[in-house]
């Protein structure tokens, strides 16, 4: 009679190799995940967005109707001139005379064109708008000047420039209706300059 094998011995349970540690100070990485874990913050956010850049020479900037900027005016709307009652009368708090500089004077039929240049000066007011005029004038403004936000047909552009009040000498930021990008260019190759800046004077 074949005597009976003994039983194989049970084996031991296979043990699990244990966690590669991580390299000394590293965190576990969040760019991938196991299936049906909730995908990393890292990979699902939607991009952040950049940093507004700023508005290309000429254009308006951005939420410029929530800034009440006073205006710096050097044709029309000057105290004496044609526009300064129709347009200004009773509707400023201040008119203080200032200068632009960066800036020199073209004529036009009947109006003078602000063109930028580092070397110039333009001679002008600072006109401050009463509170409850402002949004009014304002509008009323840009008629004036047939200037309307982004059109390529705009003979000015309405720009926020520093200006510099003579009373006291320190700029003030403000509005200013400068020649556009394709008169500016005219007026450079072909326009009349007024040499020191200032339309009253000629």
């Amino acid at each position: 009679m074949t005597p009976a094998k003994p039983p194989n011995p049970p084996q031991p349970p296979a043990a699990e190799p244990p966690n590669s540690p991580s390299p000394s100070g590293a965190e576990p990485s969040h760019a991938t995940s196991s299936p049906g874990a909730e995908p990393s913050h890292a990979t699902s956010s939607p991009a952040a967005e950049p940093p507004n850049s700023p508005s290309p020479p000429g254009a308006e900037p951005p939420n410029s109707l929530s800034e009440r900027l006073p205006f710096f005016v050097y044709g029309t709307l000057r105290p004496g001139e044609r526009n300064h009652d129709l347009f200004l009368r009773g509707r400023t708090r201040a008119e203080e005379p200032g200068r632009l500089v960066g800036a020199v004077l073209y004529r036009g039929p009947g109006y003078p064109y602000a063109v930028e240049d580092r070397q110039g000066l333009v001679h002008g007011e600072l006109v401050t708008a009463r509170p409850e005029e402002y949004d009014g004038l304002l509008v009323a403004l840009d008629a004036l000047e047939e200037y309307a936000p982004g059109d390529p047909g705009n003979l000015y552009e309405r720009v926020a420039r520093d200006v510099v009040r003579e009373s006291d000498g320190r700029p003030v930021r403000a509005w200013v209706y400068l020649a556009a990008l394709s008169v500016a260019q005219r007026l450079r190759a072909h326009g009349r300059l007024i040499d020191n800046g200032d339309w009253r004077t000629t």
